[in-house]
């Protein structure tokens, strides 16, 4: 048995019972060599300091020791149980440990409201809460009526040699439930198999060479989410060091970590880079920097640009390997529900397609877009409601058969996203459907790709929220703008915004305001609720 990265790859690859709960107790039975790359954390775990990365012969002690404890305490194969805490360290390990056992940890986002977060657990049914010390008291006065709380701190205190034997999954078992942040403020559980959330690695990842740039990767996505456990599983796999970040939020802070650690790849949603474009870039030492990888949201053009024009990457020459300037940015649009992106593109700084183009799809992925009203495919160039068929898809939603069947269409899932496609094979997101305007005669608004022209027209724009609102009287848009710091704060940029969007768009324009983002209303991943938004400047408009 090898156990060279490519021989350990190899074998993950040919066995046909891995999958997204057993990764980590696979690679030990496949005889990964316990001094390799196991996981990072820039928090104290178990008396370790933060920053010094876990070989996975600790990780596995660690996680073991998890699994004990909490066998110890009655959690059995299928028990749902609900994972709300702050920390990335105690989602990853708790989380590690709760497939161990068999269980199927329900994560939780920490900035959950405690009312949505006390509804929710209810609406699991969940036979235990394992959390912390702050989300207990966020809880207290709140109906959880569970016999299982488990304080996150305690866990770490089990006798790894207790833990039993890692559960046999089937392919089909749930080894995870995750949320969305809805358009309004209940998320819904999206449930997730040990085949399905396994389904792109195995394909598109364990049967090619490890890609430059995922040698050591630094993630700022949140940990109470599926790309966290796509995120584990590919570095596991891939036998990569991983840095999971607990302030991704704060651009600065993901600045300073990669300047510290050094990764050679970065993982994040649009937010993401959306907060890093508060800074010149140039003024960090991100040469290590080899790939950015977005996930979620399309990311907007002047946010990737910034990026790819930084960093440093290997290239062959007639002299032979080189490191030279600039980066790649992996664009991969996706949600929840799909389990993983479904396209793929490319840039760097020598690309030049934009417009929100996500690619084309990924081999293991069939796309349509649809007219809900036919159930038939539109023609190239025309919008389309996103519809997908993939192994990577969820199989549900969470105790919700009626969503569950509401959102397929055909034998596709319908992904609540809107797009076109080109003559090339190329698709484009213009929008998200809840958020999408009809303004009559055939024409609509769509308020994402609205905002790809802003930002592309007023280059001291950092970053905008475009907010319709259907009224009496037809629809009014308000745009909302967050400027660079060196941006001119008084200066009227109503024309070039107004010469930006569509003549139909341009025409519902209300006005133009610069705002302070602690004026936007975001979900818990830091997404603007554009819905709400949309209630707030309804009562705007009526008054």
């Amino acid at each position: 048995m090898s156990t060279s990265i490519a021989g350990i790859r190899a074998a993950l690859a040919a066995d046909p019972d891995l999958g997204a709960g057993n990764v980590l107790p696979k690679l030990i039975e496949h005889g990964a060599p316990l001094d390799g790359p196991g996981m990072t954390f820039d928090t104290e775990v178990d008396g370790l300091p933060a920053w010094r990365g876990l070989t996975l012969g600790e990780l596995h002690e660690r996680v073991a020791a998890r699994a004990a404890w909490l066998n110890g305490r009655g959690v059995r194969p299928r028990d749902p149980v609900a994972l709300y805490v702050s920390d990335p360290a105690d989602c990853v390990l708790n989380f590690l440990a709760l497939v161990w056992l068999g269980a199927i940890p329900a994560l939780m986002n920490p900035s959950l409201p405690a009312d949505v977060a006390a509804e929710y657990i209810r609406r699991l049914r969940a036979v235990g809460l394992l959390t912390d010390a702050d989300h207990t008291k966020r809880l207290a006065g709140q109906e959880v009526d569970l016999d299982l709380v488990i304080d996150a701190a305690d866990t770490g205190s089990g006798d790894p040699a207790a833990a039993p034997a890692p559960y046999h999954h089937h392919r089909d078992d749930p080894i995870a439930v995750t949320h969305s942040s809805g358009t309004t403020r209940m998320p819904t559980a999206v449930v997730h198999s040990h085949a399905s959330l396994f389904a792109a690695t195995r394909t598109i990842r364990l049967k090619a060479p490890r890609a430059q740039g995922t040698e050591r990767v630094l993630s700022a996505l949140p940990a109470a989410h599926a790309a966290m456990i796509g995120t584990i599983n590919q570095a596991l796999c891939n036998r990569s060091e991983l840095l999971y970040l607990s302030q991704r939020g704060d651009g600065a802070a993901v600045l300073g970590a990669i300047e510290r650690w050094k990764p050679t790849g970065v993982f994040g949603f649009a937010v993401t880079w959306a907060e890093l474009a508060r800074y010149d870039l140039h003024e960090y030492d991100l040469d290590s920097v080899a790939l950015w990888f977005n996930t979620g949201d399309c990311a907007h053009e002047p946010h990737v640009r910034r990026l790819v024009a930084v960093g440093s990457h290997d290239t062959a020459t007639r002299e032979g390997v080189k490191r030279v300037k600039g980066s790649s940015f992996i664009d991969g649009l996706g949600s929840t529900e799909m389990g993983h992106s479904a396209f793929h593109i490319t840039h760097r700084i020598d690309t030049q397609r934009y417009g929100r183009c996500v690619g084309r799809p990924h081999i293991f992925a069939e796309v349509a877009l649809l007219d809900p009203a036919t159930g038939q495919e539109v023609p190239v160039g025309s919008v389309g409601h996103f519809a997908l068929k993939s192994p990577t898809l969820a199989p549900g939603y969470w105790n919700d058969s009626l969503n569950t069947y509401r959102n397929r269409l055909n034998g596709y899932y319908l992904t609540g996203d809107l797009m076109y496609r080109d003559a090339d094979g190329y698709y484009y997101h213009v929008d998200r459907a809840v958020d999408a305007v009809d303004l009559g005669g055939g024409e609509w608004l769509y308020t994402a790709m609205s905002e790809e022209r802003i930002l592309k027209a007023c280059p001291d724009v950092r970053d905008c929220t475009v907010v319709a609102v259907p009224a009496p009287g037809g629809v009014f848009t308000d745009v909302l703008l967050s400027l660079h710091t060196w941006a001119d704060q008084a200066a009227d940029r109503t024309e070039a915004i107004r010469a930006a969007l569509s003549e139909a768009a341009a025409a519902t324009l209300r006005k133009v305001v610069v705002i302070d983002d602690s004026e936007l209303i975001v979900g818990p991943t830091g997404k603007v609720r554009k819905f709400l938004m949309r209630q707030r400047h309804l009562a705007d408009v009526a008054a």
